[in-house]
């Protein structure tokens, strides 16, 4: 999948995404777009954009093709674009962001290390001034083997599709010790655990040689969370470091609990 992050300093010019959001403060982020935010940026909300809250795959569903062409579109973005994409930094919006569009094959987009305030640091200007685009046209080939869904996930499961499933929440949580969140504890049965916040390098994000040393870049690997949102930044680091075999499990773990049963206590 090539280069994923980049440093703000190396970024050239292109299209701009502003993703930054706050799972406990929902508006703050479009507050924090039209407070200042780099010039030429769009924004895109992950609840009103990058989910289809309207469904019931877990608690950020998956958008379906048509919404994230029809995203797209309006953003007035073509398909040779260079796209840089931000948020607070350290956060898993940016990724998400970034798997959606590299899911319709969009073959220049980037995150950027740092979020905005290394994009300020860098030199490059912020505005209150929105821009408007003029709306595209665009012919999409989907890359369906980065995307997996419950039916693919239960497949690993009973062992009928040989492959890693990798949960990137918390250990208290992968082990069913806290779930402050869903209302079953634990994990989806088989699945190793790598908590994404290890990636966390103050605002940045960066693969460790826990992480690399972990995982064999053969194996296929899916990754998931609690809603498909902070698995994203893992999936992101992984693809960065040259892992290729990789799929999202957009649903995640409030999207299996709906259906399966689950595990606790560490993978034996």
């Amino acid at each position: 999948m090539g280069k994923v992050f980049v440093a703000a300093r190396d970024v050239k010019a292109g299209r701009f995404i502003d993703a930054r959001f706050n799972l406990q403060d929902r508006d703050w982020g479009k507050q924090a777009f039209h407070s200042g935010h780099i010039q030429g940026a769009i924004y895109w909300d992950l609840e009103l954009d990058l989910s289809d809250m309207t469904k019931s795959e877990g608690r950020h569903p998956m958008p379906s093709k048509e919404q994230l062409q029809h995203l797209f579109e309006q953003s007035g973005l073509n398909y040779d674009d260079s796209i840089y994409i931000y948020d607070q930094g350290g956060a898993p919006f940016a990724a998400r962001a970034w798997w959606m569009l590299k899911y319709a094959n969009f073959p220049n987009v980037y995150i950027v290390n740092g979020g905005i305030e290394a994009l300020k640091e860098a030199g490059i200007s912020l505005t209150v001034e929105e821009s408007k685009y003029d709306v595209t046209d665009l012919v999409l080939d989907w890359n369906d083997a980065i995307y997996s869904n419950s039916a693919d996930v239960k497949n690993i499961v009973d062992g009928v599709q040989k492959a890693l499933l990798l949960d990137a929440r918390s250990n208290e949580r992968y082990i069913g010790k806290n779930e402050p969140i869903d209302k079953v504890a634990g994990h989806i049965p088989t699945a190793e655990n790598f908590d994404w916040e290890q990636l966390k390098q103050g605002s940045e994000l960066h693969a460790n040689e826990q992480l690399l040393e972990k995982f064999n870049r053969d194996e296929e690997i899916v990754v998931y969370c609690g809603s498909g949102v902070t698995a994203s930044p893992l999936y992101a680091i992984l693809a960065d470091s040259g892992y290729e075999n990789l799929k999202l499990y957009v649903g995640s773990y409030s999207d299996w609990i709906t259906q399966y049963e689950v595990e606790t206590g560490e993978n034996k």
